[in-house]
């Protein structure tokens, strides 16, 4: 036995020799080809087994394989992925990733990215991988809710309908840029996302540049700026099938074919999805099918050209109409309520939806001039097409509603129940038994069409080895036609419409335009310039100017006779201008510094200029909106922790604000008011630990103080003669900007269980969040602030695993938003009160879920 037991103590101690020699210990580094930097989060895996690493933050790794010698496969979604061979204890050194995106550095100089120690701006930035992890059935914009100064929501809950507010503005002054190209309404600045329903299953990163940002072009944004860059054309070939379930009937089915970049130079993707569910609130029942289409030829070495096209066409039912805390108690529905739909004839119809088509097509030149110069053109052009749906009519026997269509729509004594559903039936009987008087009320849709083309252009040249010249021309024209037209005369004949002066009858049938019908034109030139000089290679420092003329026309078929001169105005001009400058210093390996300094001016918006929607009553003296802002920042890198401080302050003067007065029955007055000053005003921090090699914790705080600055004084009303006919008082001073969260906190934990399977859990708090309200509307002396909406913090958390199926790459994803049906206010209009009994809301929705499958061939 003795004998025995030596020999198996023999035997184990060969084989843990052999096993120990069998291993092998692999090392290397893993960077971005483009920007020469690392690549945290990597996916470094020995071939044929689920043993695996990912990179560090400073795209280091060190993974132990369980024999001496395979190979270890390296992968990033968006890059290329890299086969390398190991023998023994191996050290392979920097490995570098191209794209797998051809062109993709062409168009991130357009889209001005920003380079993470380098450029001196708060930036943060959201790679493919998280946006197909964490946006489920969420709004496109909630991908960024735990990011510091932003706040975003489903708004009033139709698929599309989402907002979002950065640093405390609202999305007329955020610019919202797509591949560099802008993409906020020429007229109001406003971002509309359901025209981009389909943008998450294209976009390749998004980054948000908080406050005055990097963006070279000539866009003016106050809060700051989100680019959004889509997928280009693919390297490798291949391509996925995809499929997306959810609550309230949410199904998505999509595919993706790329083929590569070919001998000839020549490559395409082309992806195509359809969207369809019935909405978690009532009555917004949605559909949308999504496109997106990249071709690109290397023509030579010096030569590129690319094109690129998608959209979505969509409908969806809306809710427009926020309501009283009481109404969603009382109502069966609770927090689902809406009172914009009915049943017709047994078929759900919208009282309020939207539909728009709104295809984005752009040709890219890509033109190496020599090593040291090259030129990105982007010509672009886009026609939308589609509108929103409401009402139209009189009723004459409402009393107290002065004819007023909508009393219908909205009273209790037309709907099944007392907050159900319209009964559409009603009205068509009543519109049928009016005979040849015409429909009494009746469906229409607001239409604003547009034409819009642009060109972008951008010269870089490298002056010295550390001195950058970065220089470009932005030329924008712009018509959007605004009318209505009726949809459906609910079982009447016609509808009578007297707002055409050119139409005597005024009688109106489905397809014809009422109302209004009037074209706004915008013009746009603007140029840049930008600097770069790296002091050395821990001191970076730039300085921009930038210049535009902003143009203004109006041509109005409705209030005018056709030939009358009054129908067309003139062109109406508006220069705008700015300067920023900034600087990072690398004080060490770990920490950094930077500062920013700009102002610009803003040219006011169209209906600013025209405020009373006349080619008579024009405010050809609109001032324009002042802005002054400055940051400072600290970051810090290190193995386990990445973090940034921010503190920032943003001075806005003289903020567009004009008000129409009923002087008396017949007459109404204007006033154009002047010194509407807010400061934006606050802290930010965010960070990422990385306990291990497999969890990471995630954290943020925004710490906002948005407050309007001062009274506003004698601010004269005009009649239509423009003459002084009385005096106001705004008294706004102090008083809390409203409409955004001013205080939110995020905490995310994500584990690795293996290179390609993750757990996420996100927690985010929103506080001092008060009802939005129009500065214009409070003239009391001494009036309370406005509502503030109780604080409330909800839990997501989202699962992803990888694995192969035959041949091809499979991955899943489950996804659950507010975990435990937490229930709380998302938006809020202050109320006469400025109280919870008199303010209008928007829940916000509860727990939802999705499940998803990709299979990649």
């Amino acid at each position: 036995m003795k004998k025995f037991n030596q020999f198996l103590l023999a035997a184990v101690m060969v084989l843990s020799t052999t096993v120990a020699f069998a291993q092998s210990t692999i090392t290397g580094k893993v960077i971005d080809v483009e920007m020469n930097s690392p690549l945290p989060g990597a996916n470094v895996v020995v071939k044929g087994t689920t043993n695996g690493v990912t990179t560090n933050f400073e795209g280091d790794f060190s993974l132990t394989a369980q024999s001496g010698s395979g190979e270890i496969v390296i992968s990033y979604i968006g890059y290329i992925t890299q086969t390398i061979t190991f023998s023994g204890n191996t050290d392979i050194g920097t490995i570098t990733l191209e794209p797998s995106d051809v062109g993709l550095q062409e168009v991130q100089i357009i889209a001005s990215i920003a380079v993470d120690r380098k450029t001196p701006v708060a930036v943060s930035t959201v790679r493919a991988a998280d946006i197909q992890l964490k946006l489920g059935t969420q709004e496109f914009p909630e991908v960024l809710k735990s990011t510091p100064g932003v706040y975003a929501t489903k708004s009033g809950g139709g698929f599309g309908d989402g907002r979002i507010n950065l640093r405390g503005f609202n999305s007329e002054n955020v610019a919202v840029m797509i591949n560099g190209v802008p993409v906020n309404d020429m007229e109001n600045g406003r971002v509309f996302w359901s025209n981009w329903a389909g943008l998450g299953d294209v976009t390749s990163s998004m980054q948000v540049q908080r406050g005055l940002g990097a963006a070279r072009v000539a866009v003016p944004s106050v809060g700051g700026t989100i680019n959004i860059i889509t997928k280009t054309t693919d390297a490798e070939e291949g391509g996925n099938i995809m499929t997306t379930l959810g609550n309230d009937g949410y199904a998505k089915f999509g595919v993706t074919y790329s083929t590569g970049l070919m001998d000839n130079g020549f490559a395409a993707t082309v992806s195509a999805s359809k969207t369809d569910g019935d909405g978690y609130v009532r009555g917004t029942q949605f559909n949308a099918v999504n496109y997106f289409i990249n071709v690109s030829k290397e023509i030579n070495d010096k030569h590129k050209i690319a094109f690129t096209a998608f959209g979505a066409k969509q409908r969806h039912g809306q809710r427009q109409n926020r309501h009283l805390i009481d109404t969603y108690r009382r109502s069966e529905d609770g927090i689902k309520y809406n009172s914009d739909w009915g049943y017709k004839n047994g078929q759900v119809t919208f009282i309020e939806d939207n539909f728009y088509h709104k295809p984005q097509i752009s040709l890219n030149h890509y033109w190496d001039l020599n090593d040291k110069t090259s030129i990105s053109t982007a010509a672009y052009v886009s026609f939308g097409s589609g509108g929103g749906g409401g009402t139209l009519g009189s009723d004459n026997e409402a009393p107290g509603f002065e004819g007023d269509a909508r009393f219908k729509f909205q009273s209790a004594d037309y709907r099944i129940g007392e907050f159900g559903p319209l009964d559409f039936d009603r009205i068509v009987d009543e519109n049928i038994a009016n005979g040849s008087n015409g429909s009494s009320a009746a469906l229409r849709a607001s239409r604003n069409d547009h034409n819009w083309y642009g060109v972008l252009s951008t010269l870089k040249t490298d002056l010295t080895d550390d001195l950058v010249l970065l220089a470009g021309l932005d030329f924008r024209s712009y018509t959007g036609l605004h009318f209505r037209e009726v949809t459906d005369l609910l079982g009447g004949q016609f509808i009578i419409n007297e707002d055409d002066v050119n139409n005597p009858t005024g009688v109106a049938r489905v397809g014809d335009k009422v109302a209004y019908n009037n074209d706004g034109i915008v013009g746009w030139l603007g140029a840049f310039t930008q600097l770069e000089y790296d002091i050395n290679e821990n001191f970076n420092t730039f300085i921009s100017l930038n210049a535009s003329n902003t143009s203004y026309k109006r041509k109005d078929y409705f209030n005018y006779l056709n030939g009358d001169p009054l129908q067309e105005t003139d062109r109406f001009n508006f220069f705008g201008f700015g300067a920023k400058g900034g600087a990072n210093y690398r004080l060490d390996m770990n920490h950094n510094v930077f500062v920013n300094l700009g102002y610009f001016e803003k040219a006011a918006d169209f209906d600013a200029v025209f405020p009373r929607f006349n080619n008579e009553d024009i405010n050809s003296e609109a001032e324009n909106q002042k802005i002054l802002s400055f940051e400072l920042g600290y970051g810090y890198r290190s193995d386990k922790l990445t973090a940034n401080v921010n503190l920032y302050r943003t001075a806005w003067r003289d903020r567009t604000e004009t008000v129409g007065f009923q002087l008396s029955d017949d007459e109404t007055g204007f006033a154009n008011i002047l010194g509407v000053n807010a400061i934006h005003q606050g802290l930010e921090i965010d960070f990422v630990y990385r306990a291990t090699n497999t969890l990471n914790i995630t954290g943020m705080a925004s710490l906002g103080d948005w407050r309007w600055e001062d009274n506003v004084t004698d601010v004269n009303i005009l009649n239509e003669e423009q003459e002084v006919v009385d005096t106001v008082n705004l008294f706004i001073e102090d008083t809390p900007v409203g409409d955004a969260a001013q205080t939110t906190l995020a905490l995310g934990l994500d584990y690795r269980l293996a290179p390609g399977t993750r757990f996420t859990v996100d927690y985010n708090y929103f506080d001092r969040l008060y009802a939005d309200f129009n500065p214009s509307d409070r003239g009391v002396e001494n009036a309370p602030d406005p509502w503030e909406v109780p604080a409330y913090g909800v839990f997501d958390t989202a699962f992803i695993h990888s694995f192969p199926f035959g041949k091809f790459e499979a991955t899943l994803i489950a996804r659950m938003n507010n975990v435990f049906d937490t229930r709380y206010i998302a938006d809020a209009l202050d109320g006469p009160g400025s109280d919870a009994q008199t303010a209008l809301v928007y829940y916000g929705f509860g727990r939802t879920f999705s499940v998803g499958a990709t299979l990649k061939f």
